[in-house]
């Protein structure tokens, strides 16, 4: 048996991710790079943060892209039961027999703040948009270049019949923060 982080340090020597930290960085930031079992990746410093000053409906068939305010910079406040959209600082190339799934690290669900994002298919590429919620009363920090979340890559014995890239899957290599598409 293989250990997984060695086998994601050799994916990504091949390109899967990058950049690639091959360590895990933890001192004095919120850990990002290489874990036990999966890769932390970290938060670039592009942010959406959602508003309601249109008072509009949240209709994935039909989003508003004025329901957020863009912001740039190393430290993004997150208001009060609210939520902002980012994307990973890593582009990822998934391999056709792995499927990654994404996780919160724990600092910033201590802190009542989420992450969701949803699985990366096989042969997905692009940089990951992630959305980061805030359930508390309170305003929320979220540090830029630093872990949002860990990544768990799941490798099949054989590669899937259709893949991400065979759908023509509408989020394919995507390169910001990309709303949601029909």
């Amino acid at each position: 048996m293989v250990r997984n982080d060695r086998w994601i340090k050799d994916m990504a020597r091949k390109g899967m991710i990058e950049p690639f930290e091959d360590g895990l960085v933890r001192e004095g930031v919120i850990s990002y790079g290489v874990s036990s079992y999966g890769y932390d990746m970290r938060v670039a410093d592009e942010f959406r943060i959602f508003t309601n000053i249109n008072n509009t409906v949240v209709d994935p068939k039909n989003f508003d892209p004025k329901s957020f305010v863009e912001f740039k910079g190393d430290i993004c406040i997150i208001p009060p039961n609210s939520f902002a959209l980012a994307r990973s600082v890593e582009y990822f190339r998934i391999p056709r027999d792995v499927l990654v799934l994404c996780i919160g690290k724990s600092t910033y669900a201590r802190c009542g703040i989420i992450v969701n994002v949803t699985p990366l298919e096989p042969a997905w590429e692009g940089f990951v948009t992630i959305e980061i919620s805030n359930t508390t009363p309170l305003p929320a920090k979220i540090y830029a270049n630093e872990g949002i979340a860990q990544l768990i890559f799941i490798k099949s014995e054989e590669e899937c019949q259709i893949s991400y890239a065979d759908r023509k899957g509408k989020y394919q290599a995507q390169k910001g923060i990309v709303l949601p598409k029909i």
